[in-house]
């Protein structure tokens, strides 16, 4: 299994209903071949500011890189660099240990 997850933190003069609609744009992404999870949701914790959740589940990273070259992320990819900025987590669940 892999795993894709996404911080996005929200610039603050982002409307809320911009907000919303990026986070209808993320959640479409979820229904494309090859995701098995799929969650966009919006952080409860607003200390550092608006926070948009993206976390995903892939069968394997191939399906992943399939997932991702599509047209359909790459226009999310192009909207959320406009409101947002990001940190990206990607991980093979399968070999991950939680060793240091």
């Amino acid at each position: 299994m892999f795993r894709h997850v996404v911080l996005f933190r929200v610039r603050d003069d982002v409307t809320d209903p911009e907000v919303s609609d990026a986070m209808a744009v993320l959640r479409q992404l979820g229904t494309l071949p090859g995701v098995t999870g799929w969650t966009v949701a919006l952080s409860l914790d607003e200390r550092k500011g608006r926070v948009i959740i993206e976390d995903g589940t892939f069968p394997d990273q191939g399906s992943f890189e399939t997932w991702r070259a599509r047209s359909q992320h790459q226009r999310a990819a192009l909207r959320m660099s406009e409101i947002a900025d990001w940190l990206v987590g990607d991980w093979n669940a399968d070999a991950a240990t939680n060793r240091l």
